[in-house]
């Protein structure tokens, strides 16, 4: 195995150069080994472990100490283990470059950083990941979302963003999720909400806790055309929404937007919602705010 700076050579290659010495096939060696030809082949080309009992068959067959064989597989493991760390630090250090760090540091959520392999360690302890490459998985990224565009970079940056609303509803206090109340409750978040004024989503904090839900305010996240985002994290639903400080109305129907999400049951599914979902949601979002149906 080899990485930018490692190369991992097993055991095995210094087997076949004793039998090239001696003048021994691999069938005459498996069978002084009591081993089969199969297993000798794999042990050769590194693909099977040597164990210790192997080890001490060498040293029989060969005349080459038992220990030197462990210390020689010990070694080879070891390397292997730091070239796949190299290749994961490579496959990250692509991936974070796309992220916007800085932007993600100015506003706190990591470690201000110019080192690239600093980002990635930072980066892996934010998302919670042993490797960026992760969270391409769809089981990481079931969110339902109001979004402008999509893009590769627009779609880490919505990742990032939501890791962020993930991290800060952990700190609020919910109750069980309760879908048929959250129902119930929009008449009274309607009334809430309905005003000029950002403090009225300080109740309605209280409102969605009550059904568990923490509703989390951040900045808007460069890159990321995200409007809000909704989605479970463990068992608890997190609605966040992009704070627009001249502009309530405009996260009002945001809010109600992700809250349809939840409503028609959108929160959850692998892959994120569909355009005639979000088309739903938008719909059920301008039908309670116009009043047209209050339960």
């Amino acid at each position: 195995m080899r990485s930018r700076s490692i190369i991992a050579t097993p055991p095995g290659a210094t087997i076949k150069e004793q039998l090239i010495d001696r003048g021994m096939s691999q069938k005459e060696f498996a069978v002084r080994m009591d081993m089969s030809e199969k297993h000798i082949s794999r042990l050769i080309n590194g693909d099977v472990q040597l164990t210790p009992e192997a080890a001490v068959r060498l040293e029989m067959v060969l005349g080459v100490p038992a220990k030197f064989w462990n210390n020689l597989e010990a070694i080879y493991r070891e390397k292997i283990v730091k070239a796949e760390a190299e290749k994961r630090m490579e496959a990250d250090e692509a991936i974070a470059r796309k992220l916007p760090y800085g932007e993600m540091a100015k506003y706190g959520w990591v470690p201000a950083t110019r080192n690239m392999r600093e980002k990635v360690v930072n980066l892996r302890k934010y998302f919670e990941v042993v490797s960026l490459a992760i969270l391409e998985n769809d089981q990481i990224t079931k969110i339902a979302c109001r979004r402008l565009a999509m893009s590769e970079k627009s779609d880490l940056a919505l990742i990032a963003w939501t890791q962020e609303a993930k991290l800060k509803a952990r700190e609020m206090q919910t109750g069980k999720v309760n879908i048929k109340g959250l129902a119930s409750s929009i008449p009274e978040i309607w009334k809430q909400t309905n005003t000029a004024s950002l403090d009225c989503f300080t109740r309605t904090k209280d409102i969605l806790a009550k059904h568990g839900i923490a509703l989390v305010f951040l900045p808007h996240l460069k890159g990321s055309s995200l409007q809000g985002a909704t989605f479970m994290d463990g068992n608890r639903i997190v609605v966040g929404l992009v704070t627009e400080k001249k502009d309530a109305e405009k996260i009002r129907f945001n809010l109600f937007h992700e809250l349809a999400h939840i409503v028609l049951g959108h929160v959850g599914k692998t892959g994120g919602t569909s355009e005639e979902e979000e088309k739903a949601a938008d719909e059920w979002a301008a039908e309670k705010l116009t009043g047209v149906l209050t339960g």
